[in-house]
């Protein structure tokens, strides 16, 4: 099995809406850095309960040399932190950036935006 084999997209999207949505914000960070804007339930939220929730989101970015960076990770309360987050990031740099989240009842998402 192979980590791709577990990651689930928009092709199998269910009720819940679990596919992150990724935007660039260019200069609107502090001092006027670009914002990668990742939120789960764009169009529909997604519930926030124990029962049910996201506990995590997961940005990577993919620089124009093909290398892969962290750039950082987000973990949610539930009930108390909904799964939306905003990276600061000089996005000059990077050629996509990819989000992964997990929801605690239907697994491990992804999406990813080519700039």
């Amino acid at each position: 099995m192979r980590v791709g084999d577990i990651l689930k997209t928009a092709a199998v999207e269910g009720k819940e809406k679990h596919v992150p949505f990724i935007e660039v914000e260019k200069g609107n960070g502090e001092g006027g850095v670009d914002v990668v804007h990742v939120l789960v339930g764009k169009e529909v939220p997604h519930p926030n309960t124990v029962e049910h929730h996201i506990a995590w989101i997961l940005l990577l970015g993919v620089k124009k040399d093909g290398q892969v960076i962290s750039l950082g990770r987000a973990d949610f309360a539930p009930g108390y932190t909904g799964p939306d987050v905003r990276f600061q990031v000089s996005v000059a740099q990077f050629k996509a950036f990819c989000a992964l989240e997990y929801c605690n009842i239907h697994g491990v998402w992804e999406n990813c935006l080519e700039l």
